[in-house]
């Protein structure tokens, strides 16, 4: 079961956008974790810049009042845009912090916790403001994103970073590039976390941030990926709906499948084709399965004698 991000807000369903603000300043004051210290607030602070983040949103809003977390985390079918017939789905990017800093901008009640963009200070000294402190980096988050085919099969992505780093004399910095490889496991999901641990900017009393990616699905021609099942739709004419067929669908690794259709195919009618589906993640070897609707096409027109034939044959 998702987040219900109103419950979390401690709203009803009429919230309105002023609601949302105030549920949002009053809960992430109480509950951020350098005033609230209970094991479980940083996951409690986590949740409220979630709801904050969609329900402040009118386009997430909606695509959440409507459609629920499903839709909005896992795409939703969009009925006028045959070329590609789902959205792309929400990814929070998991950065609480940022929203906090982001809703309070310069009153931010907690400011002396913070340098002046907004990374973390470290008190070495006993108490803000203290000589010598240590300044965090925030962390870096990136999008990587992925094709169908790559995280059916796994692959090796190689990403080049530019950053600072600190010469010998401790004081002075160059740039350099550096090359981050990323081995992609199969059966990786969307939102799957890679980070290199205090690869940022090097420099003076500064822990170099850690630099996150974040993997996200290319759009595919053919498929649409739920968790570790494939979603296939087949257009196929109202006659091989009513009489049958054999779809020829092309795998992820190149393979034809060749699957008959012998049922009659109505609106609500799908296909499931066990084993073709998303290598599992923690077990490559096992897959999700392949389920496959419909999209039938109907004639644009009968004359009178066909439609008069059609009548005889299905009637009851």
């Amino acid at each position: 079961m998702g987040l219900d991000y109103y419950a979390v807000l401690e709203l009803d369903r009429g919230a309105t956008a002023d609601d949302i603000k105030k549920a949002y300043r009053t809960l992430a004051l109480k509950y951020h974790p350098l005033k609230c210290k209970e094991p479980w607030g940083p996951k409690r602070f986590h949740q409220l810049a979630e709801a904050y983040d969609v329900l402040s949103d009118p386009m997430k809003k909606g695509i959440y009042d409507k459609f629920g977390e499903e839709g909005l985390k896992g795409g939703i079918p969009l009925e006028y845009a045959s070329d590609n017939p789902w959205s792309v789905g929400y990814v929070f990017h998991n950065n609480p912090e940022r929203v906090f800093r982001e809703f309070f901008g310069g009153d931010n009640p907690f400011a002396e916790f913070f340098a002046e963009d907004g990374s973390e200070v470290l008190l070495p000294f006993g108490g803000p403001r203290g000589r010598g402190a240590l300044r965090r980096d925030p962390p870096i988050v990136r999008d990587l994103y992925v094709s169908l085919e790559d995280l059916f099969h796994g692959c090796t992505k190689k990403i080049k970073i530019s950053r600072r780093v600190m010469n010998e004399d401790g004081q002075t910095s160059t740039i350099r590039d550096k090359i981050l490889t990323i081995d992609v496991q199969p059966g990786w999901q969307r939102g799957t976390r890679i980070t290199f641990e205090k690869e940022g900017d090097q420099g003076p009393n500064i822990i170099p941030a850690d630099i996150t990616f974040v993997v996200q699905e290319k759009l595919h021609p053919r498929f649409k990926r739920i968790e570790n099942n494939l979603l296939y739709v087949a257009s196929i004419s109202l006659a091989k709906a009513l009489t049958g067929c054999t779809l020829d669908v092309w795998t992820l690794d190149g393979r034809l499948l060749n699957i008959p259709i012998n049922d009659i195919v109505d609106p609500k009618y799908y296909k499931k084709v066990p084993g073709e589906g998303m290598p599992l993640a923690q077990d490559p070897q096992r897959k999700g399965d392949l389920y496959i609707y419909f999209d039938i096409l109907f004639p644009k027109r009968l004359s009178p004698e066909v439609k008069k034939l059609l009548k005889s044959i299905l009637q009851p």
